[in-house]
């Protein structure tokens, strides 16, 4: 029972969901951090011409140093999660789980959806545009295509982790999905250090996708109330809303 004179205790659909109602500002802000360091991330290639710092060269030189087995085939493994047709059904579940009824999960799936295509293409881009060269191809354990900056498995699949975790967020209650957004964020870091180790990307590369894919989920959690809204949010009910009204 509520206390007299306390406020009435909120539906279960009001307390279910996560704490996603970040102030606009708050999610502008750190995407203009995001993306301040980023640039500097960038500046540093484009200044350089691609090449390399020594940084990045001995972490090449310890990856191409230290590859057997099992870890050679754990990365090849692992790095093949971080594209392809595997992100996009992560999104689509993120969809799935942020939504409610039928229409609901049809409309977040398909915002998941799309934000990942469009920060693909956003990529693709940049790839293009500094066409940075990758690191000699004799120091590949892995098969690669096109540039190197920046890292699209870590882009990608960083992405995909904090859709995902979008979508937990929304389906379980305050505090309840945070085990499932750590398991998630190892995963995007995982891939992201394979990529080093299998020699097909410099560190900066890898360090720029996390940075460019921190700075798009930013933005994209401003579209959450367009996604997801209130009446669509798993457990609402119409007595609920109206009592958080």
């Amino acid at each position: 029972m509520t206390p007299p004179g306390a406020p009435p205790e909120p539906a279960d659909g009001a307390r279910r969901g996560p704490r996603l109602g970040a102030p606009p500002l708050r999610l502008l802000g750190a995407a203009a951090l995001g993306a301040a360091l980023f640039a500097v991330v960038a500046v540093v290639v484009a200044v350089r011409d691609g090449a390399p710092l020594a940084p990045e060269r001995a972490a090449l030189h310890w990856a191409t140093a230290h590859r057997g087995e099992p870890l050679r085939s754990l990365a090849t493994a692992l790095t093949a999660t971080g594209t392809g047709v595997v992100p996009y059904l992560m999104a689509l579940l993120a969809g799935l789980l942020a939504g409610r009824r039928a229409a609901g999960r049809i409309r977040a799936a398909t915002a998941a959806v799309l934000v990942l295509a469009a920060c693909q293409a956003l990529r693709y881009g940049l790839m293009e545009l500094f066409a940075r060269p990758r690191p000699p191809v004799a120091d590949w354990a892995a098969r690669a295509t096109g540039h190197s900056f920046p890292s699209g498995h870590a882009t990608t699949s960083a992405l995909a982790a904090g859709l995902l975790a979008w979508g937990v967020l929304h389906h379980t209650r305050p505090g309840a999905g945070r085990g499932w957004c750590a398991l998630l964020a190892l995963w995007a870091v995982g891939v992201g250090l394979t990529r080093v180790y299998l020699g097909v990307h410099w560190a900066g590369d890898v360090l720029a996708g996390w940075l460019l894919a921190a700075t798009l989920l930013a933005l994209a959690l401003l579209l959450d109330p367009l996604a997801v809204p209130p009446a669509d949010r798993p457990g609402s009910s119409p007595q609920g809303l109206a009592m958080n009204r």
